[in-house]
C-alpha cells in the first residue's frame, strides 16, 4: 500500500479545509446569480443610487407624511429599508419593513447643507451573499468532519491499535493484528511491530524446541545410564557373593567394572559439556594454543581403541607451529570426540588421517576415515543431539550420541565452523576452522 508522510497528510488536510468552503461559496454564488461576478447586481446598484438620491433631494420633506408614504412604497417595491435620523440622532423616518441589519448590508449617508449636518440616513438592502456565506460555512463544517474522520482512521485508530497490541504482546499474546495506515511513519512503526512479533514467535518456538530437546536429551542419557549401571551392579554383586571364585574371574570382573565406570564417567561428562555449551555458560579461555599438540594428545587418547581394531592413525600437514586462540582443554575435547566417532565407524584395518593447514588467517583441520561415510540423512542430522546412524540406540556403538554436537558447539564458541562431507573415493571427512592466534596489543 502506498503511503504518505505525516507532513504531507497535514498539508493536504489544511488545503482541503481551505478549498472546500471556497468551492461551496462559488457554487452557491453561481447557482444564485448565474454569474461568476462577485460585485452586487447592476439593478440593485441602480436602485440604491436612486433611493439615496430621493432622500438627499427631499430633505425638506422628511417629516411630510405624504412623502413618507410615497417613499415607503418605493422602498417596498425595491426591497430596501431606510432609517432617517436628525442631526441630534432623533428618528424622523423608518420604513415599515425595516429589518435587522445583521442579516443585511447597510450603508450610512450623512446629509450636509451649508457645511452643517442636517441629518443622516441608513440604507439597508438584501445581502446577496448570505446564501453563499451559509454555503461556505457548511462546506467548512463538512471539510472539518471529513478531515477529522481521516485523522481518526489513518492516525488515531492505528495508534490506538498499536497501543492495544503492545499491551497484548506484554501479556504474552502474539496473535496481534495491527490496523493499516497510509501515513508512512505509522506504517513503519506497524511494520516494526510485525517484525518484532515474528521475531518473538520464532524465539518462543525455538525456546520450546530447545526445552523439548533438553528434556529428550536428559531422558535419553538417563536411559543410557541404566545399561552400564546394571552391568556394574551385577558384576559387583558377583564379586560380593563369591561368584568370581578364581583370580582370573575376579580380574575379569574388575576389568568389566572399570570399563563400565569409565563409560558412566563419559556419559556424565558428555551431558555436562552439552548442557554448558547449550546455555552458553562455558568459560572460554583465550590462550595461545598449539593445535598440533592438541591433536597429538587426542590421538594418544584414542590410540588404544584404534589398536583394538587395527586402525592406523596419523597426522599430516604443517608441523608444530600451528597456533590458535582458544581453550586447549575444550579444543582437545572437540577433536577427541571427532576422532572417537571416526574410530567407531571405521572398519578394522582402516585408516584415519588428521591433516592441518593454514589458509586465509585460519587454521584448517581435516579428519578423514576409510569407513562407509555418511548417508544423506546422516549428513542432515549428524550434529543433532542424540542422532546416531544406527537404526537402534545401542549403547555398544558409542556414547550418548552427543559427541559431534559438542564438537560443533565448541568450535563455534571459538568463532569457527565444523562441517561434514563424504570423500569421493569413500569415507567421511570432518572439517573445522579456527582463527590464528594474535598477540594481544598492550
Amino acid at each position: 500500500m502506498k503511503t504518505i508522510r505525516i507532513r504531507t497528510f497535514t498539508i493536504l488536510s489544511c488545503t482541503f479545509l481551505t478549498i472546500v468552503p471556497w468551492v461551496f461559496f462559488v457554487t452557491a454564488h453561481v447557482m444564485e446569480t448565474k454569474s461568476f461576478r462577485f460585485d452586487i447586481k447592476e439593478e440593485q446598484k441602480n436602485q440604491l443610487e436612486q433611493t439615496i438620491q430621493l432622500v438627499e433631494e427631499n430633505k425638506a420633506n422628511w417629516t411630510s407624511p405624504v412623502w413618507q408614504d410615497q417613499f415607503n412604497q418605493h422602498l417596498k417595491e425595491n426591497k430596501i429599508d431606510v432609517s432617517i435620523q436628525s442631526a441630534s440622532d432623533d428618528v424622523i423616518f423608518e420604513s415599515s419593513s425595516y429589518q435587522d441589519r445583521s442579516s443585511r448590508k447597510s450603508e450610512q449617508v450623512t446629509v450636509m447643507e451649508d457645511g452643517q449636518i442636517v441629518g443622516r440616513f441608513y440604507v439597508s438592502y438584501a445581502n446577496t451573499r448570505m446564501n453563499q456565506t451559509i454555503a461556505a460555512v457548511l462546506g467548512f463544517v463538512i471539510a472539518l468532519l471529513l478531515s477529522a474522520l481521516a485523522l481518526r482512521k489513518f492516525i488515531l485508530k492505528p495508534l490506538e491499535g498499536m497501543g492495544s497490541g503492545a499491551r497484548q504482546i506484554a501479556e504474552g499474546d502474539l496473535d496481534v493484528e495491527l490496523p493499516k495506515s497510509i501515513v508512512t511513519e505509522i506504517a513503519d512503526v506497524r511494520d516494526g511491530f510485525n517484525v518484532m512479533v515474528e521475531g518473538l514467535k520464532k524465539s518462543f518456538r525455538k525456546q520450546a524446541e530447545l526445552d523439548e530437546n533438553r528434556r529428550f536429551v536428559i531422558a535419553a542419557v538417563a536411559h543410557d545410564f541404566r545399561t552400564p549401571l546394571f552391568a556394574l551392579r551385577g558384576y559387583l554383586d558377583g564379586l560380593e557373593h563369591g561368584i568370581a571364585d578364581s583370580p582370573e574371574k575376579r580380574a575379569k570382573y574388575l576389568a568389566v567394572c572399570k570399563e563400565k565406570s569409565a563409560q558412566l564417567d563419559r556419559l556424565v561428562e558428555d551431558l555436562f559439556t552439552y548442557t554448558k555449551t547449550e546455555i552458553s555458560e562455558m568459560e572460554l579461555k583465550k590462550d595461545k594454543v598449539n593445535l598440533a599438540q592438541v591433536v597429538e594428545h587426542a590421538i594418544d587418547t584414542l590410540t588404544p581403541s584404534a589398536k583394538d581394531k587395527n586402525i592406523t592413525m596419523m597426522r599430516t600437514g604443517v608441523g608444530g607451529g600451528v597456533v590458535v586462540t582458544g581453550d586447549a582443554h575444550l579444543l582437545e575435547r572437540a577433536i577427541t570426540n571427532i576422532l572417537d566417532n571416526a574410530v567407531r565407524h571405521t572398519p578394522p584395518h582402516g585408516k584415519i588421517t588428521i591433516h592441518l593447514e593454514q589458509a586465509n588467517q585460519q587454521v584448517i583441520f581435516t579428519v578423514r576415515d576409510t569407513g562407509v561415510g555418511f548417508t544423506e540423512e546422516e549428513l542432515k542430522h549428524a550434529f543433532d543431539p542424540l542422532f546416531r546412524g544406527e537404526k537402534s540406540r545401542n549403547a555398544l556403538s558409542g556414547g550418548a550420541g552427543l559427541g559431534l554436537t559438542i564438537s560443533q558447539r565448541i568450535i563455534r564458541l571459538h568463532g569457527g565452523e565444523l562441517t561434514i562431507t563424504n570423500h569421493a573415493t569413500g569415507g567421511a571427512i570432518v572439517k573445522g576452522s579456527l582463527s590464528w592466534y594474535c598477540e594481544p596489543i598492550l
